[in-house]
């Protein structure tokens, strides 16, 4: 199976722990397993990925993911994967994914095995239809904050911690939104599109732990989603990047 260009690797070139993430992440076919009430993207959407990249530290399975730059605007220190709008010369979403993480945190691309995509999910603000892009980090390689005008830190997110109890809650946004939350890195908050991706894939393959579904916790900012503003910011910094819709 190959996704625009590029091989997707079986299961044979993943650990026996993440088989069963790959097995649910193949399966998933429509938008609405991230939300019931999710409609398909629009063809006019403009496309983007982000990089969901699974490795294996010294704290066990982990996830990668990155810290936005203090100095924003909005959205400072929030938490989002690698990623951002897609390329004309990029070879469909996964060269988007892999791309964007080689710029904002200096991944190596071919330390990578990409196991799958998930269908394209809509952000109706701007119009953008996000591929979130499934990967192996079977051969880590060093990553660091690339651009700091973006990117404070790179940390990566046991999945022990993720699955920890203490650390899940519902996050109420200002507008009314509820929706996963994590605590993460020592007290960061990871909510948003980034959460929902993270908590209904380690729902659907059995990896959450019952967690106190009563703790809310409010948004402390009146702002949109951190994964919105950084696909919106990427887009906008850059004048390679064709706006359509």
């Amino acid at each position: 199976m190959s996704a625009q260009g590029h091989r997707l690797v079986d299961d044979h070139a993943l650990p026996e722990w993440l088989r069963p993430l790959a097995h649910a992440g193949r399966g998933i076919d429509s938008p609405r397993f991230l939300s019931p009430s999710m409609p398909e993207a629009p063809d006019d959407a403009r496309p983007a990925a982000v990089l969901v990249l699974f490795g294996e530290g010294e704290e066990g399975p982990d996830l990668l993911l990155t810290e936005r730059a203090h100095s924003m605007r909005s959205h400072a220190g929030q938490i989002a994967f690698p990623g951002g709008a897609t390329d004309p010369e990029d070879d469909g979403p996964i060269g988007t994914a892999l791309r964007e993480a080689q710029e904002e945190v200096g991944l190596e691309p071919s330390c990578v095995d990409v196991f799958a995509t998930l269908p394209r999910l809509w952000l109706p603000p701007n119009n953008f239809a996000v591929t979130p892009v499934l990967g192996w980090w079977g051969r880590p390689s060093t990553v660091h904050a690339v651009d700091p005008v973006e990117v404070a830190t790179v940390f990566r997110s046991p999945v022990s911690e993720l699955t920890d109890p203490a650390n899940r809650f519902t996050v109420v946004h200002p507008s009314g939104w509820r929706g996963p939350g994590f605590t993460v890195h020592g007290g960061l908050t990871l909510w948003g599109f980034t959460a929902g991706i993270v908590a209904r894939l380690f729902s659907a393959v059995g990896w959450e732990r019952p967690w106190d579904r009563g703790r809310v916790v409010p948004y402390p900012q009146s702002a949109r989603d951190p994964l919105v503003e950084e696909i919106e910011t990427d887009a906008a910094r850059s004048p390679r990047h064709e706006r359509r819709g």
